[in-house]
């Protein structure tokens, strides 16, 4: 039975992923990880590591922070600005423009047969728009956004619009109304 042919209560995590997706290094800077996520047309991804582990997520609410803090005032990376002889420059005092600098860390990661409710549950309580989907190396197989959810929704919606409902038939109807 594939996803559609699902009760919309059955759906899992493995059901409404997109396997396709954009995944940042934790040490890309943060101009390229926009162009990167603006070429791919999507408003955040999985932050991994060297080892491809998921850790953190990078989404447009994390590039605001940074814009509110006043840290994207460096218009030229640092790394590649030129200098005269007589200026020293202390490694320590430039600007850290690193993803994982800016990062939501531990993000909210599920495994691929975690049901659509308990995915909203945790979308709702953490205030979220996407979650990651992680295998057992917890390297990211998959992404569901909020937009994911809302397809599901409306293609329940679609098919009871179609095929009707059980809470549709005449007797029922005379059942809860009184009328």
């Amino acid at each position: 039975m594939n996803a559609t042919q699902k009760p919309l209560f059955a759906l899992t995590a493995a059901d409404l992923m997109s396997q396709t997706m954009v995944m940042i290094p934790e040490h890309m800077t943060l101009p390229c990880a926009a162009r990167l996520l603006s070429r791919a047309q999507v408003s955040g991804a999985p932050v991994v590591n060297e080892a491809g582990c998921c850790v953190g997520v990078l989404s447009s609410t994390d590039f605001l922070h940074w814009v509110e803090t006043g840290k994207a005032h460096h218009p030229e990376d640092p790394r590649t600005t030129y200098s005269r002889a007589w200026q020293i420059v202390d490694p320590e005092a430039l600007p850290d423009n690193e993803v994982r600098a800016h990062m939501t860390p531990d993000p909210i990661k599920v495994g691929p047969s975690t049901l659509i409710g308990e995915l909203a549950r945790m979308m709702l309580d953490a205030h979220i728009h996407r979650v990651i989907v992680v295998g057992p190396q917890d390297q990211p197989i998959g992404i569901i956004s909020s937009t994911d959810l809302l397809a599901a929704l409306a293609h329940a919606d679609e098919v009871r619009r179609l095929h009707g409902s059980p809470l549709e038939s005449e007797k029922d109807h005379h059942e809860l109304c009184t009328c």
